[in-house]
């Protein structure tokens, strides 16, 4: 692109006759607010009429009526499969739809996709659009206890009847694609593929380093984010430079794989870790480190990840499904092995080493933020699968 060009993205506001009722299925409210604001927001201001339909209370819907969404409440347990309280969900999914006859169903997260887009095929909505940010660890391969098993099992015959209800499935990388594919009867033409959930380039601004070596990790305290291997590292790293900080940002989670207080603790006091807990703002403490970690088992795209990147951090994060797509290996960061501890240290320990190496490679992630994973970018992938506007032009 020519220096002097600049991309710009405007939201074309559709006629009242082109506005559209929209409604976003979720599992979990605040990952609307972590995930799919940017997305949201451009729906809004597009002029389409926005429903958010999870599980909540009062204030999540005075959070999303000050942010110009409607919000309705319905009964979803995320964790666990219980086939009463999940026959509820369903059964109020269509009634819920029926009500408000959107003219576009948005879904994503397991449950929401299960019986969410059962339930709007059940209410005559042709046009449902699925999000697959990750399949988790459940539809993985590898050996499974006979519970995982069963799992399995269920919840891959809820996304096939899902999958067959709607009109095309979003994914974040190539891998989860391949697995529901090989899956299942679905087409390749009823998918599409996006760069994650994309990070706002313009509100996470490249920032200086800071003077000594800082690193950090931020997501939910699981084991499949590559927590346990985060907080081995650090120790090792902590008790061969004393003077290095490593950071932990996150909530606790009901997660099967989550990890309790109690395992957490050692950590902080033996001053491995400084822990802080779930932030609404994460900006300034990816601007007090030098590199980002993220050792995960497998992500749809992290955008812990991208919002590092664009901040002009160097990233070290496994060569994992989801992971691996936001790093050229050597270029801006690194990608170890899952589950390798000794290779998180040896790569944690040459950026101590190096400083040079560490901002060069913040540079590039810079880069690869602005050509890859603009959200503006990713957003308009989603609308025009959606078959909506959103236009871009040259200034």
């Amino acid at each position: 692109m020519n220096k002097k060009q600049v991309l710009t993205f405007t939201i074309k506001k559709e006629e009242e006759t082109n506005s559209h009722k929209i409604a976003v299925l979720t599992s979990d409210p605040q990952s609307i607010i972590w995930h799919r604001l940017d997305l949201l927001n451009d729906f809004k201001k597009a002029g389409h009429d926005v429903l958010i339909v999870c599980p909540g209370n009062d204030s999540w819907e005075k959070k999303f009526r000050d942010y110009g969404f409607r919000y309705k409440y319905i009964n979803l347990k995320r964790n666990g499969i219980n086939p009463f309280t999940d026959i509820r969900t369903y059964y109020d999914y269509i009634k819920i739809l029926k009500e408000e006859k959107p003219d576009k169903v948005f879904s994503y997260q397991a449950k929401a996709v299960a019986y969410g887009c059962w339930a709007a095929r059940k209410s005559g909505i042709s046009e449902v659009y699925v999000l697959l940010s990750g399949l988790g660890s459940i539809l993985r391969t590898g050996r499974k206890t006979k519970k995982q098993s069963l799992l399995f099992f269920v919840l891959k015959q809820l996304y096939m009847k899902a999958f067959k209800c709607s009109k095309v499935v979003i994914f974040q990388n190539d891998d989860d694609r391949k697995i529901i594919l090989n899956m299942t009867s679905m087409s390749l033409e009823k998918t599409a593929m996006t760069n994650g959930s994309g990070v706002d380039i313009d509100v996470f601004k490249e920032k200086p380093l800071p003077p000594t070596p800082v690193f950090l990790f931020i997501g939910r305290l699981v084991r499949d984010k590559g927590l346990c291997e985060y907080l081995e590292a650090c120790k090792i790293i902590k008790n061969k430079y004393e003077n290095i900080r490593c950071l932990l940002v996150g909530p606790f989670d009901s997660n099967p794989s989550a990890i309790n207080t109690t395992e957490l603790k050692p950590y902080i006091d033996d001053n491995i870790i400084e822990y802080v807990s779930e932030q609404k703002d994460v900006k300034p403490f990816i601007s007090q480190c030098s590199t980002y970690i993220l050792p995960s088992y497998h992500e749809g795209t992290p955008r812990s990840v991208l919002q590092a990147m664009a901040m002009g951090r160097a990233i070290i994060t496994t060569d994992a499904p989801g992971c691996r797509e936001t790093v050229v290996d050597g270029v801006n960061g690194f990608l170890v092995p899952v589950r390798n501890v000794d290779d998180i240290v040896e790569k944690m320990e040459l950026l101590i080493n190096n400083p040079e190496l560490n901002m060069e490679m913040g540079k590039k992630s810079r880069i690869y933020a602005e050509e890859k994973y603009d959200v503006r970018k990713v957003n308009r992938v989603i609308f025009e699968t959606m078959g909506l506007t959103y236009e871009t032009k040259i200034a």
